[in-house]
C-alpha cells in the first residue's frame, strides 16, 4: 500500500526533548514467498520502525553538507600531544586527550588537496543503501589532516593518488553522510548526480 510522504509524522525539538507528532507506522500486507516449484516456503512480515537519532555536537557537520561546506575538527588543548591536529570525519572530542575539539571549515582544503588514498568497488549494498551499484567507495586524504575520510565517487573511476573534489547534495539534502561525495577534478557540473553541486 503506497503511503503519501505527507501522511508520515514529524519530530520537533524543545530544548533537549524530542516531540514526535503524527503517524510513523503503517500496515503493510504480508506477502507469500514461493520457491521455483511454486511451493510456499515463507511469508514476508513487513515492519516499519522509526528510530530517533540525535546528532548532538555533530549537527553542524551534517547541516553544513547541505550548504556546500565540509567541516573537520581540530584539537586546541595545549597539553595534548595532538594539539593542532585536524581530524576528518568530524569528531566532537579529541581521541588523545578527550577534550572538546574546535570545528574547522575544510571546504577549500578539500577542493584543492583531496586525493584518493585507496578505494574499493562493490556490486552489493548494505541494508537500505540508496547508492547506485556499482558503488565506488573511496578513502580520501587531505593536506594537513591526520586522518582519512571515507566517502564515495558517483562519477568516474577511482585511481590511487587521483585528485578529487567534493560535491554536496544542496538541493533537498538528506542530512546524511551521503550528502557528500567526491568526483575527479575537472568533472563538469552537468555530469553530477541530481541535486548535487560544487557549491562555491
Amino acid at each position: 500500500m503506497a503511503v503519501d510522504k505527507q501522511e508520515y509524522g514529524n519530530v520537533t525539538s524543545e530544548g533537549l526533548r524530542y516531540k514526535p507528532r503524527g503517524p510513523f507506522h503503517r500496515l503493510e500486507k504480508n506477502r507469500p514467498i514461493f520457491n521455483k516449484e511454486g511451493k510456499l516456503v515463507g511469508i514476508t512480515n513487513p515492519r516499519d520502525m522509526t528510530y530517533i537519532h540525535t546528532y548532538g555536537g555533530e549537527a553542524l557537520y551534517f547541516e553544513s553538507l547541505g550548504e556546500g561546506k565540509l567541516y573537520g575538527t581540530r584539537c586546541d588543548n595545549p597539553d595534548c600531544e595532538a594539539k593542532g591536529s585536524v581530524f576528518m570525519p568530524f569528531r566532537i572530542a579529541c581521541p588523545d586527550c578527550l577534550e572538546k575539539m574546535t570545528p574547522v571549515d575544510m571546504t577549500e582544503v578539500a577542493r584543492t588537496t583531496a586525493t584518493v588514498h585507496s578505494f574499493i568497488i562493490t556490486e552489493r549494498t548494505g541494508a537500505f543503501n540508496t547508492l547506485d551499484i556499482p558503488i565506488r567507495f573511496i578513502n580520501v586524504e587531505f593536506e594537513g589532516v591526520c586522518t582519512i575520510l571515507m566517502s564515495y565517487m558517483p562519477v568516474g573511476q577511482p585511481e590511487m593518488g587521483m585528485k578529487v573534489v567534493p560535491i554536496f547534495k544542496t538541493a533537498d539534502p538528506d542530512f546524511l553522510v551521503t550528502d557528500l561525495a567526491f568526483v575527479p577534478e575537472g568533472t563538469p557540473q552537468d555530469k553530477l548526480p541530481k541535486g548535487f553541486s560544487f557549491k562555491k
